[in-house]
């Protein structure tokens, strides 16, 4: 799933090269891409595109439409591309018209030129969302959001009320909790807690040393994250992130600080990995699927 850095990276790349310009049509080929239908998808047509922004883990391309469309402010076309979604440029139209259902397509983003965006979204488990709305924060989602890890106002004193307030939560998923802090997902919770040698099963509720610890990783790995991914395409971000992981989806390698086996927790619906030396004292882990396993 594409997160923060990621994220961030598309909206600069698609600023660059939307901006100005203006949209013929937005034709959606998975029924359950769109998730709106006030107002409707037609009303776009013929929009010029004035701004793309980035809420979170959602791209918001603001879009002002034509006079005849009785719209008066820019309509917004907020897409979230979940855990298999992914975009790509085009700067020809298709030579031949998608089938709807059929295939990885779940959108295509037309411009009057013939150039555009193709959404897809890879597997039968389908999550990527498109909301035409008049405004963000009409996307319950998007209403909901925690503050912006790397916005000025997310001072180590606001995360750790953040933390605070969750108690003994376990603290990667107090990262990965869009309500809480938006952007980070399951990856960049991974790289942030080797970062600062902290166990993914530690509680939210901690000591000041430690939430200062926590909070320098998390502002140093995102935003080095964001500036390696300044200017790379899109067609190459998903290899990128993964070339700079240290220990996220690096099952069995060794651990870039010790030395040491990254380890794995696997659930029903997701996986994440740790270094046992530099985060629990060299303690393994309890692995629900591996536990079965040795019964």
């Amino acid at each position: 799933m594409p997160e923060l850095p990621e994220v961030e990276a598309l909206a600069a790349d698609l600023r660059g090269r939307l901006v100005g310009r203006r949209v013929r049509r937005l034709d959606t080929y998975a029924i359950s891409a769109l998730k709106t239908f006030d107002p409707p998808a037609r009303a776009i047509d013929d929009g010029e595109v004035v701004g793309v922004e980035r809420h979170g883990k959602w791209l918001d391309l603001a879009i002002a439409p034509p006079a005849a469309a009785g719209e008066p402010s820019p309509l917004h076309v907020c897409i979230h591309l979940a855990r298999a979604g992914w975009l790509r440029w085009r700067d020809e139209a298709p030579k031949v018209r998608p089938r709807m259902g059929k295939g990885p397509l779940a959108a295509q983003l037309m411009l009057d030129d013939d150039a555009g965006i193709d959404l897809t979204e890879a597997g039968t488990k389908k999550g990527l969302a498109i909301h035409v709305v008049r405004d963000p924060h009409d996307v319950h989602d998007i209403a909901t959001l925690g503050p912006d890890p790397l916005a000025d106002a997310f001072t180590e004193e606001a995360f750790s009320a953040i933390l605070a307030e969750a108690g003994r939560a376990q603290v990667k998923g107090v990262l990965r909790s869009q309500r809480r802090i938006a952007g980070i997902g399951n990856a960049y919770s991974d790289e942030i807690l080797h970062v600062a040698r902290m166990s993914p099963f530690a509680p939210a509720s901690m000591g000041a040393d430690d939430v200062h610890r926590l909070y320098v990783a998390l502002r140093e790995t995102l935003q080095a994250a964001v500036e390696a991914r300044q200017g790379v395409p899109a067609t190459s971000l998903k290899s990128e992130k993964r070339s700079d992981m240290r220990v996220h989806g690096r099952t069995g390698e060794a651990c870039p600080v010790c030395g040491d086996v990254v380890r794995q927790v696997e659930y029903a619906d997701s996986t994440f990995q740790y270094c046992a030396t530099c985060q629990t004292g060299g303690r393994p882990l309890s692995d629900r699927v591996l536990s079965r396993l040795l019964r």
